[in-house]
């Protein structure tokens, strides 16, 4: 039965991980390195990740430096970050790139935090997959007479617990991400 639950709640926080990553690449104000994640470049006839091409930094709180490790790689780089779905545009001075992340429009933050929401009712959906897997393997025990009603009953509260305990995490996480997005 333990095994069962550290499964469930292994499953679980792994849905919450994935939110939790996912958030990272949604733009805020502010700059951040992890809003590049996702940027594919093609680059010796195959896409690879702009972070194993280039050294990326945030000197300051709106801007982003690349610095690619090989120069016949700036304008792939620079081409990746247009075709991308961030909506920013590198400049290019021969040494390093600079993105200026602009500030956000008031509409563009309420899309944003439609996008959150989304996202974590997706993650609150997993964790709740999860529960209801679990909750079918026990039932199905017990009907084969490998566990009794007790054992299932204290079993599904368990699991209950362990639920709410991640919605919880998947709610402050939103809570968190939905502050810095509407932060002007």
């Amino acid at each position: 039965m333990n095994e069962r639950l550290e499964d469930a709640q292994r499953r679980m926080e792994g849905a919450v991980k994935a939110l939790a990553s996912e958030m990272t690449s949604v733009r805020t104000g502010r700059a951040s390195v992890a809003l590049l994640d996702r940027v594919q470049v093609d680059a010796y006839g195959t896409k690879t990740p702009l972070n194993q091409l280039a050294q990326l930094g945030a000197p300051e709180p709106r801007m982003l430096t690349i610095n690619p490790y090989d120069r016949s790689l700036f304008g792939a780089v620079e081409k990746a970050i247009l075709e991308s779905d961030l909506g920013l545009t590198p400049t290019n001075d021969g040494q390093l790139i600079r993105i200026n992340i602009p500030q956000l429009s008031e509409q563009r933050r309420k899309e944003l935090v439609k996008l959150v929401h989304k996202m974590a009712e997706d993650a609150r959906i997993a964790v709740r997959n999860v529960r209801r897997d679990v909750l079918n393997e026990a039932k199905r025990a017990e009907k084969d007479g490998e566990l009794s009603q007790d054992e299932v009953s204290r079993f599904q509260g368990e699991v209950q617990k362990l639920t709410d305990a991640e919605v919880h995490h998947i709610d402050e996480a939103l809570a968190v991400k939905e502050a810095e997005i509407m932060e002007v």
